[in-house]
């Protein structure tokens, strides 16, 4: 174990194309779905924890019904769709990087309005009787509300992140863990262990894990910042 780790050290520092490669998809497909996820669910959580509407409480509980979904379950779904049966076959876009990022949006929104809505429920209150007091309309309300949760919304996406890089079971249903092409570290892993490549699936663990815990020590600054 200490040797493939040394190996797997002097790997990464080598540059190896592979890895870089690997590394490169991983922070497309990551970067893409959060962002997207972000950009589509913080306007829902907003307004979810801001307005009382019927049936609020049902979208709840359907979002946090969605939030368990299994992501494998979510990869079958979406090749079953664009796969050459599916009604989105034309479009061609299964073992391709595009379809993993949109099976991860799917799988990350309900977290991101899950997030967004129970923070902004707790001060939604308070900031529309502000806005009230200071004479604002709709969409200055809407701006001053968005700016008191600001560090939230950071910290959201930091989770969306977090969520889209550690995922495995959809993207290698709908992107097939394809060498330089749609493998990401995650598939990568499980891939070459199997494989007895135990150098190359260290180092990408010890990147992973590097990784998570940069994403859980800004977090926790972030959400320090959100309690002072």
């Amino acid at each position: 174990m200490y040797t493939a780790i040394q190996k797997a050290i002097a790997l990464i520092l080598s540059g190896d194309r592979e890895l870089i490669d690997i590394l490169l998809v991983t922070a497309r497909m990551s970067i893409s779905s959060s962002v997207i996820s972000l950009i589509i669910g913080v306007p829902i959580g907003l307004f979810v924890g801001a307005a009382r509407f019927p049936g609020r409480k049902a979208f709840l509980v359907l979002n946090r019904t969605l939030m368990g979904t299994p992501p494998v379950v979510c990869g079958l779904l979406f090749y079953m769709l664009f796969s050459g049966v599916g009604p989105f076959r034309r479009l061609k876009l299964l073992f391709t990087v595009t379809i993993m990022i949109l099976a991860q949006v799917v799988l990350i929104i309900p977290l991101v309005v899950s997030h967004m809505e129970s923070y902004i429920s707790d001060i939604a209150a308070s900031v529309k009787e502000t806005a009230m007091g200071m004479g604002l309309g709709r969409g200055k309300t809407l701006l001053l509300l968005m700016n008191e949760c600001r560090y939230q919304i950071c910290s959201t996406w930091l989770l969306a992140f977090a969520r889209a890089i550690a995922e495995v079971g959809a993207v290698s249903m709908v992107g097939g863990a394809i060498a330089w092409k749609t493998n990401v570290m995650t598939t990568a892993i499980m891939q070459y262990t199997n494989r007895g490549n135990f150098t190359l699936g260290v180092a990408l663990g010890l990147i992973l894990m590097s990784l998570s815990l940069l994403v859980n020590i800004l977090v926790t600054v972030v959400q320090r910042r959100i309690s002072e």
